[in-house]
């Protein structure tokens, strides 16, 4: 059974929520969010609070209870708070610039790597080694960060690339004679 999916979701000051059959609307001062929902699982809303409950004791259901449970939790925190990832990019001559609706990457290529920023994420270059991506879709915003990151990921020897902020670089020793 699950223990994640026990406890209800509870809406914060100024997020409402509309359930119709499986399909879950949240909305805040991020945005608003739409998620379908399986059909594995019954929502309902109570008391301010969102009720994830299996339709049956099948194993699948089960899977689910908590899964969605957390969806919807990640719905409710991103339209109230939302979600931001930073990332360092460690490299002589690697910067970062944000021009219009683009990301423009200097990363030690002959050319410029520009990446297009999706609708509903924000890209903040806060100086020109560190990016802020962030936004109200939890699934989005991480997806976005490693777009970005798989673009020149840090290598082991000198840790020259992009980087997570909190993400440890394994080094490695370099040639010896």
């Amino acid at each position: 059974m699950s223990r994640v999916g026990k406890n209800p979701v509870l809406l914060p000051q100024g997020v409402t929520c509309q359930i119709e059959g499986q399909e879950v609307k949240v909305k805040g001062k991020n945005g608003e969010l739409v998620a379908l929902a399986s059909k594995e699982v019954v929502l309902t809303f109570e008391n301010n609070s969102i009720l994830v409950r299996p339709r049956d004791e099948s194993k699948q259901a089960r899977m689910l209870w908590g899964t969605w449970k957390n969806q919807i939790k990640n719905m409710v925190t991103g339209v109230h708070e939302g979600f931001t990832v930073r990332m360092d990019i460690n490299g002589v001559g690697y910067r970062a610039a944000v021009e219009g609706s683009t990301l423009k990457l200097q990363l030690g290529y002959s050319h410029d790597v520009l990446y297009p920023i999706p609708e509903g994420i924000m890209i903040v270059c806060e100086k020109p080694t560190a990016i802020a991506v962030s936004g109200a879709n939890r699934q989005q915003v991480g997806q976005v960060a490693a777009e970005i990151r798989s673009y020149r990921k840090p290598e082991p020897y000198k840790g020259k690339g992009i980087k997570y902020e909190n993400e440890k670089i394994v080094r490695k020793e370099g040639k010896k004679k």
